[in-house]
């Protein structure tokens, strides 16, 4: 068997691995070191590369944004803001048709600004929202799926830690990342309240409006949530004005929801070492599947897939746009069966080469960029999509009586607005960069 037919059969293995539930990391760390060792013969290299990788890898300055972005989401969680936003968010929707549910969707996408991750995003939301959809009497179909896609805006909306390890993957520009992902994030939450308001009005009786609001009252909530826009301004603004380095931003912004926290009274002894074990935890599972996915593309390397693929395309006449399709086609199925950081970790070090050496008319670093957005946005349909999105599960955890059939029914038209977004984005590429292009001619850049 050759070494580029060995690397193909590596992937059947690995999916096998996973289905399996071997833990991803590890699956990765297994078919990696046994690949190298069939490879070469010998098993010291595949040793050796570990002791190598490890060190090569983690000594990266960049990668210590990613334990500072989960304290600050840690943080967040623990001083109430969740609550403060979803209030403010119901003050001026809450009385339109689907009006709670929109509050839902717009609380998520302000608290995935503070948070990064959507998976706290989703499970933090919905124990704040849910009681009150429910008493609002909207369908538990409904509710469950639009804080489940609600809960994906903290993956997309800057700050987010895929963001971060795609532009270390790809050496990628991190602010540029994120000024790149904002009108996207900002679109995929008009979409998912645009699916709300079309069920209620296909459902019309569903559920109940809220009272209006007075406009004090609307003023009263707004002013509640102010501590999460200084926190978005000051790490995201600072980002972008060149105040803070990433890194230096994810340690402000840290510090800043830890003194909220503090300050609400929401933050003792007991409650601050649980955040610091649970983002130590998080630390150790998120930078063991990078060390799991550097072994195995270590090992693809050797086999010169990544090098062969990429002139196979090439040789084919293949359209740049149809290789396109069917890579995102691709991370749509794999997303049915993997985590996003998992896919984002396996798939982009190999993809990323074949899709740079076609020609979309654009600059490289553009297309880092404008790729990079389209990815994430298809890896954030992934936890939303059955039979393994991630997302589905901590909301319906939460609804415990809810079936999952009713939730994977309620998350499917959210899906559809996502898909028509990818293909808008992909269609318009200036939308994506078009921000990015501003402010670079701001600075002269």
């Amino acid at each position: 068997m050759s070494n580029f037919e060995l690397a193909l059969w590596s992937f059947p293995v690995l999916l096998l691995l996973i289905f399996l539930r071997t833990p991803i990391a590890l699956a990765m760390l297994l078919v990696g070191f046994g690949g190298g060792f069939l490879v070469t013969g010998t098993p010291m290299m595949a040793l050796n590369q570990l002791k190598t990788l490890t060190y090569g890898t983690f000594s990266n300055y960049s990668f210590s944004i990613i334990p500072l972005f989960l304290l600050m989401g840690q943080f967040a969680t623990l001083s109430g803001m969740s609550a403060s936003l979803f209030r403010a968010a119901e003050g001026f929707l809450g009385h339109r048709k689907g009006g709670v549910a929109m509050s839902a969707v717009g609380a998520c996408a302000g608290f995935g600004a503070i948070c990064g991750s959507s998976l706290a995003t989703a499970a933090t939301m919905g124990q704040v929202a849910l009681p009150e959809l429910r008493r609002y009497g909207y369908p538990s179909s409904l509710a469950t799926g639009a804080l489940a896609a609600g809960g994906t805006l903290g993956i997309l909306i800057p700050p987010s830690v895929i963001l971060v390890i795609y532009a270390i993957l790809t050496e990628q520009n991190i602010e540029k990342l994120f000024v790149a992902a904002l009108v996207p994030g900002i679109l995929a939450a008009i979409g998912y309240m645009l699916a709300i308001s079309i069920w209620m009005r296909v459902w019309p009786n569903d559920a109940a409006v809220r009272e209006r609001a007075s406009w004090p009252e609307r003023f009263s909530a707004l002013g509640a949530v102010w501590p999460v826009l200084v926190i978005f301004l000051l790490v995201v603004g600072g980002i972008y004005m060149g105040i803070f380095t990433p890194t230096e931003a994810a340690a402000v912004g840290a510090a800043g929801t830890g003194l909220v926290a503090l300050l609400s009274g929401q933050l003792n002894g007991e409650r601050l070492k649980q955040a610091v074990l649970s983002t130590a935890s998080s630390t150790a599972m998120i930078f063991l599947i990078i060390l799991g996915a550097g072994l195995y593309n270590n090992f693809l390397a050797l086999t010169q897939l990544p090098q062969t693929a990429s002139m196979w395309v090439g040789e084919q006449g293949f359209s740049p746009w149809m290789v396109l399709a069917a890579v995102l086609l691709m991370y749509l199925v794999f997303g049915c069966i993997m985590d996003s950081l998992s896919m984002v970790l396996l798939t982009v070090p190999i993809i990323y080469p074949i899709m740079l050496a076609l020609d979309f008319g654009m600059a490289p670093d553009d297309f880092g960029l404008w790729f990079g957005i389209l990815v994430l946005i298809v890896v954030e349909v992934g936890l939303i999509t059955p039979p393994v999105g991630m997302n589905l599960f901590i909301i319906n955890g939460l609804a415990k009586d809810t079936p999952i059939s009713a939730t994977y029914r309620g998350v499917l038209p959210f899906v559809a607005t996502d898909i028509v977004r990818v293909v808008i984005l992909t269609a318009f590429p200036a939308i994506t960069l078009g921000l990015v292009w501003f402010i670079d001619g701001l600075g002269g850049g």
